[in-house]
């Protein structure tokens, strides 16, 4: 199977070409990128074949193609490769308006391309777990969930990450989405109002986007979830950053943290480097060597499955529409300093491409 990579604006463009050098029966055609110079970067750094255009790796007929521009760019590269019937794996959030987001599942729906969501936390161990045991009754009925997705401000060298116009927003677009899906999936309900407060007390100097936020998520079963998705940690953090939440219960609370399962190093040394997943900071002593299940390749894998068995995804367009709605209603009532409705785009989980 062959799997092409359009756009490498995205920090994961990275972690996915590793991941599909590692899949047996797989191979990355090449990648494209509007930016040219970037693109032959890319290829360079990991020995494959560099494209000029999108159109011309679609030309040479991939399986498959992963989207990891500029959100903004998001819609129009999936319509290219869905109207040639090439299915499409595209980086969180699907887009950076619900229309944008709405016109991919439709282009993917009528083309019969499968259209999946780069959501991985759906497929970390620990949120998986839990989500089992939840399915299975275990756990009880949940009343609510504490959430937090923070993070580091994104690297100086990819500027489009702090551009609104780009990538649709701050702190509130990178990492929100993210967990609202996690919580839709949890619950099977559907969000149908949000609260939310943003602000720049982090970064304000750097950035003209909000870089902290909160949101409150109300769903049609009446559970709530406030969810903290900040990029407040430190540049010597010593991980890029992490995902989290207690969920309480009728029977309790538990507490899951997908990045738990890692070693910390402590170092006498100045300026030790961060080999785990990070956006190359320096932690000053300490670093956490991550030992965790790759949720990047597990994503992937289910991406090539999908493919082959001729099915929908296990995290369709639908559910990255969905978070996108969310995303939007929560922008909203920044703007106007109250709850919203979430616009609900009417699919179902029948309909998922």
């Amino acid at each position: 199977m062959k799997i092409g990579i359009l756009g490498t604006a995205h920090i994961h463009a990275d972690a996915y070409a590793g991941c599909l050098m590692t899949i047996p029966g797989i191979g990355i055609l090449g990648v494209a990128d509007d930016r040219p110079a970037r693109g032959a970067a890319f290829a360079q750094t990991f020995g494959i074949r560099h494209f000029e255009s999108c159109e011309a790796l679609l030309d040479a007929q991939p399986d498959g193609v992963i989207i990891t521009s500029e959100n903004s760019k998001h819609r129009i590269l999936a319509e290219k490769a869905a109207v040639r019937g090439v299915h499409i794996l595209c980086e969180k959030p699907l887009a950076t308006t619900p229309d944008d987001a709405r016109a991919m599942v439709e282009a993917a729906r009528r083309a019969g391309s499968v259209l999946m969501t780069a959501f991985p936390m759906r497929f970390s161990v620990p949120v998986r777990m839990v989500r089992d045991q939840l399915e299975a009754g275990k756990l009880g009925s949940p009343f609510c969930f504490n959430a937090s997705n923070q993070g580091m401000l994104p690297p100086g060298d990819r500027p489009w990450f702090t551009d609104p116009l780009l990538s649709g927003g701050g702190a509130v677009a990178d990492h929100l989405v993210h967990l609202a899906d996690i919580l839709r999936w949890y619950l099977g309900r559907e969000a149908i109002e949000v609260y939310a407060k943003s602000n720049r007390i982090f970064h304000a100097d750097k950035v003209a986007v909000e870089t902290g936020g909160m949101v409150v998520i109300s769903f049609e079963n009446g559970v709530f979830a406030s969810i903290d998705c900040s990029w407040s940690r430190p540049e010597n953090w010593p991980s890029w950053g992490g995902l989290s939440f207690d969920m309480i219960t009728d029977r309790g609370a538990v507490r899951v943290d997908a990045f738990k399962q890692n070693l910390t190093l402590y170092s006498t040394g100045d300026g030790v480097r961060d080999v785990g997943p990070s956006h190359g900071g320096r932690s000053a002593g300490l670093k956490w060597l991550y030992w965790g299940s790759d949720a990047n390749r597990a994503m992937i894998e289910e991406f090539v499955l999908a493919i082959r068995e001729g099915r929908p995804p296990a995290v369709t367009g639908d559910d990255g529409l969905r978070a996108v709605e969310i995303m939007d209603a929560a922008y909203r009532s920044i703007r106007k300093g109250q709850p919203v409705t979430v616009r609900s785009s009417g699919f179902n989980a029948a309909q998922s491409c």
